[in-house]
């Protein structure tokens, strides 16, 4: 079923704003069910069983910070609804300044938090560790971005969301050091004899 509004494919969020506002485990389901279609500030409560206040005040934030928008209005009993949207499908986080008390990898932390695994089968993951160059790492987050793109546009039906969470980042993984050229160990191992 594809998206009732339109939205650019991504929206960048590197201001202190908008990384503060998506660590926030409330307006990243906010901007999570906007992804199946658009909704007002009623219906998000009612998904997140919120009151509604509380709901329009995140709303609100994510307006301000760039990362959901009006996309359209009706009228329903004499009152003007608003409609909110994503402005780009995918949010790719930039490498401005953090702001405190907002850790980068707040998503990480929030896809831990928000798993439920009653069975085995329903959790699938993988953690993998290569040392490549930095130019490497980012043309592969590109294509990480290509899948995560396609999970969001997959279509919604069944009785679960699923979440998907990737991420590349440098660790503090021991590395073995370069070997010695053939020839100087084939001299050492001739020396030792």
């Amino acid at each position: 079923m594809p998206l009732d509004y339109e939205l650019a494919k991504t929206v960048q969020a590197d201001t202190p704003a908008q990384l503060k506002a998506l660590a926030d485990p409330v307006r990243s389901q906010i901007l999570d069910l906007v992804l199946e279609r658009a909704a007002t500030v009623t219906e998000l409560a009612q998904a997140l069983n919120r009151p509604k206040s509380s709901v329009a005040y995140h709303v609100d934030i994510l307006v301000d910070v760039g990362l959901l928008t009006v996309v359209r209005t009706r009228r329903v009993r004499a009152i003007e609804e608003r409609l909110y949207g994503r402005v780009g499908r995918t949010i790719v986080i930039g490498a401005g300044p953090v702001p405190e008390g907002t850790a980068r990898h707040s998503f990480l932390a929030q896809a831990q938090a928000e798993a439920r695994i009653p069975t085995p089968r329903q959790m699938l993951a993988t953690l993998r560790h290569a040392r490549i160059p930095e130019d490497r790492a980012e043309e592969f987050f590109e294509r990480v971005v290509e899948i995560a793109e396609e999970f969001t546009e997959l279509q919604r039906e069944g009785d679960v969301v699923f979440g998907f969470v990737a991420a590349v980042y440098p660790t503090s993984q021991a590395t073995l050091p370069d070997r010695e050229p053939k020839s100087k160990e084939s001299s050492r191992k001739a020396n030792a004899s």
